[in-house]
């Protein structure tokens, strides 16, 4: 039993708070769970938007689409200590990039998430444990 528990510990499972860049406020909750060997992740909660807001500038069948229980974290998959090769939505501009995350350090209450444009520019966020 301690054996699982120990690799839950270390799972990025569970519903992690995420970071405005630009003010430093808590702006969402997004529950990254497992499929099919896989994870993902939606969004389960917003905290400076109304809570009906909708994905004005996502394209496909995401476009003008709630916000609240979308994916937003696709297909990451797991190799050596981090999960990658999936990718991420940025619900406000509608853009969509390579995303590969990981826990640094051994802190499993934060998790690295970076967002990498086919440019090869990226932007690593820290999003916090809820559960």
């Amino acid at each position: 039993m301690l054996g699982a528990a120990a690799a839950l510990a270390q799972s990025p499972v569970g519903v992690w708070k995420t970071i405005d860049d630009n003010t430093g406020e808590a702006k969402s909750y997004v529950q990254i769970y497992e499929r099919g060997g896989e994870l993902y992740g939606k969004v389960t909660r917003l905290l400076l938007k109304p809570a009906d807001t909708l994905c004005e500038a996502c394209e496909g069948n995401k476009h003008n689409q709630p916000v609240v229980g979308m994916v937003i974290v696709e297909g990451l998959k797991p190799h050596e200590d981090y999960w990658r090769n999936g990718t991420i939505l940025d619900p406000e501009s509608g853009n969509e990039y390579r995303c590969s995350i990981w826990f640094e350090d051994g802190a499993t209450d934060q998790l690295q998430v970076r967002g990498r444009h086919w440019t090869g520019l990226y932007r690593t966020q820290t999003w916090y444990r809820v559960e």
